[in-house]
């Protein structure tokens, strides 16, 4: 049997080598992104499967995010010196066990055990993302480090305009554990690609938990996880109960929110790669703009909704501008981190989900109280301005710091 050939280290591959890198990590943001937002399409049937109201099934979203939010800075804290292109492998490896739980808890016909099983499927999740992050960084040609970062999560932009289609169409037709079923295959695919593709990654120093704790010495990255945290959660709002929207309000059928979802994935590939860009012009005073982007098709919503035309539309802008914020918090992250890189990356995944599970149970509570299904809009523009507000100080004090 032939020796294996060895593995090249991250300086020794060609440039088309890297754009297979980004690819194979792309591919597992593309996993990622088809299980945490086809849950949110999946809802109506879970919640029906188990006879469970619009807020009950809300849950379900809310355990993904609170096991990323727990997974991502606890599991980059304590693996700074595991050779990132193997933690790569183990956190999607993770993630597709993850997933094939989520489907066997379903088989069981306990609604206990799914969200147990979707708590254990977003641990991975952070950590994934944030590793990605900076093997793409890592990567980066000079002045690209934006750009690198936005397309190697690009996958969980694509997700959303194949993935999350094609779920919510095999969700109809089969049910929801088979969409997770999709998830897991996609995971295993992803492990794949990964172990082909990725180099050793021998300019990424190992790090210890103390040094990556001190990221939480530091204000401007509490500030920076302040605004994702906030700034997020009306875009969650929304699309957490938007087949409910689109059906009861817009009189959309049901079997055509496919339709509706693609329109939002579209809108995150092009915010994303306008995020890549805006983040290496003008990082800090670009996530100003994005908010108050989101703060302004957030309110449009509110009235488009009522009209399933516009409303698909205006859903689009909602992810196109809520996606131009992601690398710019990253990249600002990284900024401020000092040493403690992985953990502050993760940190940026962990406000997201914060958001994702905030702004899910935000939107469960004005429904419940009663203002119907356009009322989490208006939640989510008060979000925006309230993240506005965040970064005025963190960039008035970052200013004052700089001029001394």
């Amino acid at each position: 049997m032939p020796a294996r050939r060895p593995l090249p280290a991250q300086d020794e591959i060609s440039a088309g080598r890297r754009r297979l890198v980004m690819l194979a990590l792309s591919v597992g943001a593309f996993g990622i992104g088809v299980t945490e937002f086809s849950a949110m399409g999946l809802l109506p049937y879970i919640a029906a499967d188990f006879g469970r109201t619009e807020a009950e099934s809300g849950a379900v979203i809310s355990m993904y995010a609170l096991g990323v939010v727990v997974g991502a800075p606890l599991i980059t804290v304590v693996t700074g010196a595991v050779p990132r292109r193997r933690m790569l492998l183990l956190l999607m490896g993770a993630f597709t066990v993850g997933n094939a739980a989520t489907v066997w808890a379903g088989t069981l016909g306990s609604f206990g055990a799914v969200m147990a099983a979707r708590f254990i499927a977003g641990l991975p999740h952070g950590a994934y993302f944030s590793v990605s992050a900076l093997v793409a960084a890592s990567l980066a040609e000079p002045g690209k480090r934006g750009k690198a970062v936005a397309l190697s999560g690009m996958g969980l932009s694509v997700a959303t305009v194949l993935g999350v289609p094609a779920t919510q169409v095999l969700g109809h037709a089969l049910g929801w554990r088979a969409a997770f079923a999709l998830v897991a295959a996609i995971g295993a695919a992803a492990c794949t690609a990964l172990w082909f593709a990725v180099p050793h990654m021998t300019r990424m120093a190992p790090t210890r938990p103390a040094d990556e704790l001190g990221a939480l010495a530091t204000p401007q990255v509490w500030f920076t996880v302040a605004m994702g945290t906030v700034g997020f959660g009306g875009m969650f709002a929304v699309y957490t109960y938007i087949t409910w929207t689109m059906t009861e309000v817009a009189g959309f059928p049901e079997h055509l929110m496919w339709l509706v979802l693609m329109a939002y994935g579209i809108g995150m590939i092009a915010g994303t790669w306008l995020g890549g860009v805006v983040s290496d012009r003008n990082n800090e005073w670009g996530i100003l703009w994005s908010f108050v982007a989101i703060a302004a098709v957030l309110l449009a919503f509110h009235w488009t909704a009522l009209w399933a035309p516009a409303a698909i539309l205006n859903f689009g802008l909602i992810g196109m501008f809520g996606s131009t914020l992601v690398p710019s918090l990253q990249t600002r992250l990284m900024d401020v981190a000092g040493r403690a890189q992985t953990l502050a990356a993760a940190l940026n995944q962990a406000a997201l989900n914060m958001a994702n599970a905030g702004g899910a149970a935000l939107g469960g509570a004005v429904i419940a109280a009663g203002f119907g299904y356009r009322a989490p809009a208006l939640a989510g523009v008060g979000l925006a301005v309230t993240a506005m507000v965040v970064w005025a100080v963190a960039h008035a004090l970052r200013a004052r710091a700089g001029a001394r």
